[in-house]
Order: structure tokens, then sequence, then C-alpha cells
């Protein structure tokens, strides 16, 4: 049972106190995992994927039988500053092709054997440009965090969080300068394919950013000023996920940031989660390196959507079918040495 959002500090100390793993599922899982027939370690990282696995599902021979992706979909005032290749009426489309099935991530979280949920927030009012003042108002905040807390099926085994939003890349590059230091060049990429003019735009709109809002709190207060409201959902549902047990597959460099105010407003926040990939946009494996995250895929993808989270779901559900459904040594009557 979910505790209830009152107010900023009731996300924060749900946050803390939020349970972690089972070290007793995660122990047997690892004596389950030396007693099968194969060479120790032979399945590399799908070894380690399980036993993480089991853990926090709090059973040490765990089935991933129901995932759960979520899109969260917002509209950013920065855009009006000319950050993206693409106008903000495109959000709303693309909610649209959500809706309809038409998505590539339809397509990956389906081939994955998971449901998939969209929500859009309040697409018809843009948050306010971070460079004239705190993108969203604390009740704000708060909704949009509410949105992604009660978006989480209880019933879930694994929840990948996505995010349409013509112009996010702009607001998680300034999410990842203000919170883990640098210039706004090394945190700011061509997004969905901006030229050399727009890129330098789109830098001068995060240092501006950053410059007005860092150093004024915690993760949560950065993600406020700084952030949106699919970016909040997305961090509800993180937070959601960790309070019920769920793991969670990261996706992109949106994702990311989202999950980074977290990690920056509680130690261990996403220790229940996994990086599903390294996304082409450029300080993505920066910010990994920060959360110390390895991915599982790098495939070059820069889509979003929770694309390439949904795309590790398979290899997340292969390291656990491996572990719960391989024979041990004496099942099988194969001598282990």
């Amino acid at each position: 049972m979910l505790p209830e959002l009152n107010d900023l500090n009731s996300f924060r100390q749900a946050l803390s106190g939020a349970p972690g793993p089972d070290d007793d599922a995660a122990q047997g899982a690892a004596e389950r995992n030396g007693q099968l027939t194969k060479p120790p370690g032979a399945l590399g990282r799908l070894e380690d994927l399980a036993i993480w696995y089991a853990g926090w599902r709090q059973d040490a021979r765990p089935q991933i039988t129901a995932p759960q992706v979520i899109v969260f979909a917002g509209n950013h005032g920065v855009t009006a500053q000319g950050v993206s290749a693409f106008p903000p009426e495109v959000t709303v489309q693309m909610v649209a092709n959500f809706e309809h099935g038409g998505a590539a991530i339809n397509q990956l979280a389906k081939a994955a054997g998971a449901t998939m949920d969209v929500h859009a927030l309040n697409l018809d009012v843009p948050t306010t440009d971070f460079t004239t003042g705190p993108a969203l108002s604390e009740d704000e905040l708060l909704q949009a965090l509410q949105t992604g807390w009660s978006s989480v099926n209880p019933n879930a085994d694994l929840l990948v969080v996505g995010e349409m939003g013509i112009g996010n890349t702009t607001p998680a590059a300034a999410i990842a300068c203000a919170l883990f230091g640098g210039e706004a060049s090394d945190w700011t990429g061509r997004g969905t394919g901006v030229d050399d003019a727009g890129l330098a735009n789109k830098t001068r709109v995060v240092a501006e950013g950053v410059s007005l809002h860092a150093g004024t709190g915690d993760g949560l207060e950065i993600l406020r000023r700084l952030g949106g409201r699919e970016i909040a959902a997305m961090a509800g549902a993180i937070a959601a996920a960790r309070a019920l047990r769920i793991p969670v597959i990261l996706d992109g460099f949106i994702c990311s940031a989202a999950a980074a105010c977290l990690a920056e407003t509680v130690k261990g926040a996403l220790d229940h989660t996994v990086a599903g990939h390294q996304s082409a946009e450029g300080a993505h494996g920066a910010v990994l390196a920060k959360l110390g995250k390895e991915p599982l895929l790098n495939l070059g993808l820069r889509l979003g959507e929770g694309s390439g989270g949904a795309l590790a779901i398979n290899i997340l559900k292969s390291a656990v079918a491996c572990h719960s459904g391989m024979a041990t040594f004496a099942e099988a009557g194969v001598s282990d040495g």
C-alpha cells in the first residue's frame, strides 16, 4: 500500500523510508545460481541481474510475468526560445499516436509482453520558461509527482517509464548541469537534431537556467525549478516502484535526469534500478556514470518514449528465466566436478 503524498516533504519522507532488497532472497538466489548447470560466471551479467531482481522481489526463484511501461507527456515553456527542431504541437500528436498503438514504444512494449499506459499532463499549459523563473510551482510539482506515483500498477513486477515532450532534452541537460556541475556545453546535446546554431542557442538557454537556479536546494527542488511535468511524473513513478519493491529499468537521458533528482535527494534511492541502455544523446553516458549505472545495451537509440528501457525488458526476462528455469546439477543428475 502506497502512502499518500500530501506535500513535497511527504514525498521526501516516502522516498527515504522506502524498503530495501530482501537479503535472504538475494542470498538464496546467489546460492541457487552457484548450483545451476553451467560453469561459474558463464552467464556474465545475467547472473548478477537475476540475483539483484530476486532480492527486490523477495523471491529466490522469481519470474517476470507482468512488466509495465508508462509514458508521460508534458510541454515546456522554454521551447519558445527555439531549443527544439519540432514545434510543441507534436507532443499532443504523439500522445494520440501512443494511444492508437502507432509508435515505436507500442511495438517494443508488445514485444516484451508489457502493458502500456499513457498519461498526458496539462499539455495545454506549458511549464514556465526556466530562464525567467522556476519551471513549476510547488503545487504543480506535487501534482506531477502524484500522477507518476499513482500510475504504477502494484501488481506489476517490472517497470519502465518513458516520456514525450518537445524540447525536454533542454530541461534534462539543465538538471544534469545543476546537479553534477561543469559547463552547460558538457550536458547539452542536439536532442531531436538541432543544427550548430540551434545547439549554441540551446546551450545558452541551459546556462542561463542553471545560473538562475543551481544550488537552491536538493534534487527535488532542482526538479521543480528546471524540470517539467513529465520529468517529475517519471520521478514519481520510479519512487513508487521503490516503495512497492518493483525493479525499474531506466530509459535514456531524460529518464536518467529524472532519476538523478531522486538520487540527489535521498542516497540509494535508485538501488532498485538498472540502466536499460546508453542513448546517442551525448551526455547520457556521463549521467549514467554519475549514477553508477552500467547500461545493458548501447544501440545508438535517441528516440525517448521509454524505447531503450522497453527493449531491455527481454534482457532482464532472459536473466530471470535462466536463473529460475535452469536445472541444478543435482536436479539434472549432472556431475558438478
